[in-house]
């Protein structure tokens, strides 16, 4: 199906995707205003082999070859029941979960072991969030511990100047 510029163009404006956006904004320089791809391509700040393949790709499929297409990934370690199991195990609880014991419990259930950091995404990825926020909070002290922090008035640092003739000490208040 051939697109007019027009019914092109409002597609492109009701876009939402960047990069689909981006591709597209490529195929309306080049096939509809013939300016050269890799005069396109500089102003998009990508090279021409990128441009080539995305105009090869609406060649060949239209406008849903300017689309990402979706990837599959690795596949899971854990089977169906397993991944059941402990995420019931996880809900049914009343506190919650290090993540050392949710390592320990996947390795107890289905007798596999995962870093540390892939269990914080396979948390998140089956809905999961932290319970208990982490020391990162700035705002968190009162009033009165603030001013107690601040400078008290008769501190003094000491600075030692060395000059030529002789050395000498000298007071700095803060």
């Amino acid at each position: 199906m051939s697109l007019t510029k027009t019914s092109f163009e409002k597609i492109y404006r009701d876009e939402e995707d960047v990069k689909t956006k981006e591709r597209m904004l490529l195929v309306l320089n080049v096939v509809y205003q013939g300016k050269t791809s890799a005069h396109v391509a500089t102003d998009l700040h990508r090279n021409r082999a990128w441009a080539c393949v995305w105009l090869k790709r609406y060649e060949k499929e239209g406008l849903e070859g300017l689309k990402d297409k979706p990837r599959t990934g690795r596949p899971s370690e854990l089977s169906e029941e397993d991944i059941c199991s402990i995420k019931t195990t996880l809900k049914e609880s009343n506190h919650g979960w290090a993540t050392k014991q949710v390592e320990e419990l996947i390795i107890k259930k289905s007798g596999i072991k995962y870093h540390y950091t892939h269990i914080y995404r396979i948390l998140r990825k089956w809905g999961f969030k932290q319970k208990v926020p982490r020391k990162i909070h700035v705002n968190t002290a009162s009033k009165e511990e603030k001013e107690a922090f601040k400078k008290r008035p008769n501190r003094y640092l000491w600075i030692s100047s060395k000059s030529k003739s002789k050395s000498s000490s000298r007071k700095v208040s803060l």
